[in-house]
């Protein structure tokens, strides 16, 4: 049980009191015992189930017993899938009499496909011989047996590392070297791949489509040349493969029965495969769940299972919506939460998982303090043995997201596993020339920095390096560098760069190591690091931009460059010896990974971290949110429908992460984010009832170019506490004045290129909020006034320092304070009497209506986080201009 003190709580920061935790019904009890009669014919196959701990719920028997015809079944979040396969594939073979051998399940992993085979050949009844027969396969498993079975014999070439090499020898050949970034390149060839197009049809249009085109005509040419193909080519050709009826017959007549797991994940290219197989029998079962589908990035379709009875006409459709995961307030939370998708099939999950605690919420002021607070609670869990490191997983939107977390994961010894990211954010591929240049200020002739600085000149890294050592050999210079600038193999100008760069990198040294980023990212970093047609390559430049703020706000905290550098190197060298220790030792280890490699898995206790605006939604999917004229100069113009698009499938991430939890769930929403106010995910209040507005909508609507925002103090906000329907926020179930607060997100960089101008447009998007029945505690006070003030804005042209504005109410002039200092006033609260409890509200004040006044004088309200007496007293605040007093 948590503490009155603890950083967590029942609601997240802006919901009501009055707001009830969505609550999943509780599932019948009922099972294949009970819903299985003994006389029916396959009653006995149903019990050689239960004598081996296997007991069905009524939507499970339902899609176990399915014959012939396609079925779609709707798997929802620890339903049972998995068990519901393979006690299909046993009743096919022991009641329906099918042969092992005409039986196909495909999946997507390896380890999902030998998990099928283990639980088929567990099944009672089953003999080995038969659940070997039976063919549980990847995707990739199938196509290469097929591509094999037919005479293609090209080595397998999908190691990742290798495919960058070979693309970045072949942009070097063609003078691209800084044009495009390798996997950049492979995303878009796979994705166009997976459509099921060549890559000769690859389009041409401008100038940038046609370089990215000849290098990757490149790339399929090197291949050939050395009978290899990638994972990519193994789909694309068995498909092809299966275009002839030849090879398409025997293989229909040999697989009746197909069932397809995790379907909401298959791309076109394997939605075909697919297609074909089960044309001439139509046996086929899809299991997937619509509201996971979080792989559209990789070519998943949602459509897939919202159009199957169309492409199927007289599908069966069966929902497993019994939840044997989750704690029933857990799923409550999830299941409300992904219900405001609009495109979607309708379900409602039932609980039936071990009861553990309340879904808990908090509201750190950054991602820093976030990190704080989560690895010293899972620390104090571990230390009461309440859990073990192995029953905890932390999960992150992105890989840039992680940095905080990971640092405080390292330097407080505990034990961890990152999945899929770089081992150190400082070493990233991204980072580490920033890096570097700042290595150099301090050390001019450190050899290893002096790589990374050539990329960003445009000299080739193997031609410079070998030219700088030949000319060290002949004359030793305190800035190696310098020989560049009498290379004769390059032009005027690019020696005047070098001469240029050389005096930055003398001057990192007496910069604040945020303001050196900031510097370099000014003068020829983010220029350097813009490159390609940005309708192709939008997706990789918004995880740019986002790794580079999130290295200029872990910058912040230090004041030296040198004092950066050495806590950088020490991460790495603590992170080695780290890693080496768990691989001798027990994997005991926290799972640090993104949500989306988290689908599948499951945790007794889950930390969701950066469930804020701009991160879960992903400031991607909020360009509806922006102003039209600033929407306008975007690189890449989305339409609303896109957006929408967009939106849910963030939710549907949101979804995934939730319902991650068996017993404890602990979400974290920072109050900022890179710097920029961040309210909490509209996710998490609309499953608490609250309505977001549709900004489009307002835009559309206000008069006079007001634009109504997400958060402001209009009446945007309805939460089911408010008894008579209004949202104005000058009245609060119990008659406290709501506190308000408001926050603008400061327009602050003068660049010109895309990658700029995306900053620019995501600061500038104004974030202010007003809360009904608001309650605080000293951190939230601090926090939400740090909000309301202004700190350091980045601005890549002049450092400057914005101070605070605000307005009088008496006029429409405004003031500025260089200061950090805040105007403040004395107001009557309500605080609790508890000493352990620190909450308080603020009392509504004089100006209140007669309807609210007669709520207040039935005396002070029940303390809403610990229900204790709360009793009359004073406090300062600082002044909500805004909306005045």
């Amino acid at each position: 049980m948590l503490s009155p003190n603890s950083t967590f709580y029942p609601r997240p920061l802006g919901v009501t009191p009055a707001a009830s935790l969505p609550q999943s019904p509780s599932a019948p009890l009922e099972t294949s015992r009970q819903l299985v009669a003994s006389d029916e014919r396959d009653a006995p196959y149903f019990r050689s189930l239960e004598e081996v701990g296997i007991r069905l719920n009524g939507p499970q028997i339902s899609a176990v017993r399915h014959g012939k015809g396609p079925l779609l079944t709707l798997a929802g979040a620890g339903c049972g899938k998995t068990t519901v396969l393979a006690a299909r594939a046993g009743y096919l073979m022991e009641v329906s009499g099918a042969h092992a051998g005409s039986i196909l399940l495909v999946t997507f992993t390896n380890k999902a496909a030998t998990e099928m085979k283990d639980r088929i050949a567990s099944l009672p009844g089953i003999r080995p011989a038969a659940a070997r027969a039976v063919q549980a396969r990847t995707f990739h498993s199938f196509a290469l047996t097929l591509l094999r079975h037919y005479g293609v014999q090209e080595e397998i070439f999908g190691e990742s590392r290798a495919q960058h090499t070979v693309l970045k020898m072949l942009l070097r050949q063609n003078g691209m070297s800084e044009a495009f970034q390798p996997e950049s390149l492979l995303a878009m060839l796979s994705a166009w791949k997976m459509q099921g197009s060549e890559t000769s049809d690859l389009p041409e249009k401008s100038q940038e489509e046609r370089d990215a085109k000849r290098v990757l005509l490149g790339y399929e040419a090197w291949k050939r040349d050395r009978n290899k193909m990638d994972f990519d080519d193994i789909l694309l050709r068995a498909a092809a493969l299966l275009r002839d009826p030849a090879v398409l017959g025997p293989l229909q007549q040999r697989f009746q029965y197909i069932m397809v797991d995790e379907f909401q994940d298959t791309n076109s290219l394997q939605y075909e495969i697919v297609q074909k197989l089960a044309a001439a029998n139509r046996n086929l079962m899809v299991v997937g769940d619509d509201d996971q589908t979080i792989y559209t990035f990789n070519g998943a379709r949602q459509e897939s299972i919202l159009e199957f009875d169309k492409v199927y006409p007289g599908a069966r459709i069966v929902t497993l919506d019994i939840n044997y995961r989750s704690d029933a307030r857990i799923l409550g939370l999830g299941s409300e939460l992904v219900a405001r998708n609009k495109r979607r099939r309708d379900k409602r999950l039932r609980a039936a998982g071990h009861r553990g605690d309340a879904p808990r919420f908090a509201t750190p002021s950054n991602a820093e303090e976030e990190a704080a607070w989560v690895v010293n609670q899972l620390c104090q869990q571990v230390e009461e043995g309440l859990h073990t490191y192995r029953d905890i997983a932390i999960l992150h939107r992105t890989a840039s997201s992680s940095r905080a977390i990971f640092e405080q994961l390292v330097l407080k010894d505990v034990p961890f596993v990152q999945h899929g990211a770089s081992p150190v954010f400082y070493d990233q591929s991204l980072i580490r020339p920033l890096m570097d240049h700042m290595r150099l200020s301090l050390n001019p002739r450190a050899v290893d920095a002096l790589p990374s600085a050539l990329g960003p000149l445009y000299v080739s890294r193997d031609a410079g390096l070998e030219w700088i050592q030949r000319s060290e050999e002949q004359q030793a210079k305190k800035y190696p560098l310098i020989h560049l600038a009498k290379w004769d193999k390059l032009k005027p100008f690019q020696q005047e760069q070098v001469k240029e760069r050389i005096k930055l990198i003398k001057s990192l040294t007496k910069l604040k190591p945020v303001i050196a980023i900031q510097e370099m990212r000014r003068q020829f970093y983010d220029k350097y690091m813009e490159s390609g047609d940005p309708s192709i390559f939008t997706h990789y430049k918004e995880t740019m931009l986002e790794t580079l703020d999130e290295f200029e706000v872990a910058a912040k905290k230090f004041e030296t460059v040198e004092e950066f550098i050495q806590f950088a190197d020490e991460l790495s060298r603590r992170h080695r010896e780290m890693e080496s220790l768990r691989r001798s030792q027990d994997s005991d280890a926290v799972q640090l990974m993104t949500i989306h490699r988290a689908k599948g898995l499951e945790f007794p206790c889950v930390y969701w971290i950066g469930a804020s605006e701009g991160i879960v939604p992903h400031s991607t999917a909020l360009r509806q949110d922006i102003p039209e004229d600033q929407k306008a100069a975007l690189t890449v113009q989305q339409t609303d429908a896109e957006l929408d698009m967009a939106l849910e499938e963030e939710r549907r991430l949101a979804y995934v992460a939730i319902t991650r939890a068996k017993q404890y769930l602990y979400v974290t929403s920072p109050a900022s984010h890179h710097g920029k106010p961040a309210d909490v995910s509209r996710f998490l209040l609309e499953a608490f009832g609250m309505e977001v507005p549709d900004k489009r909508k307002n835009r559309e609507d206000a008069p006079n170019g007001n634009h109504a925002s997400y958060g402001s103090g209009s009446s945007n906000w309805k939460g089911n506490g408010n008894t008579n329907g209004k949202a104005n926020g000058n009245e609060s179930r119990n008659g406290n004045a709501a506190y308000a607060r408001s926050g603008s997100r400061p327009q602050g960089r003068d660049a010109v290129s895309p990658v700029q101008r995306g900053a620019d447009q995501r600061s500038a998007i104004r974030q202010s909020d007003r809360r009904d029945f608001e309650v605080l505690d000293e951190r939230d006070e601090d926090r939400l006034s740090e909000r309301r003030g202004s700190g350091v804005i980045r601005n890549h042209t002049a450092f400057s320092t914005t101070g605070i504005s605000q307005t009088a109410s008496s006029s429409s002039s405004s003031g500025s304070h260089s200061s950090g200092a805040e105007r403040t006033e004395t107001v009557a609260i309500w605080k609790c009497s508890s000493s352990t409890c620190k909450a308080w509200l603020r009392q509504k004040p004089d100006g209140a209506s007669a309807k609210s006044s007669k709520k207040a004088t039935s005396g002070p309200p029940p303390c809403p986080l610990c229900s204790g007496t709360m009793e009359a007293g004073t406090r300062k605040v600082p002044v909500t201009s805004r909306f005045g007093r």
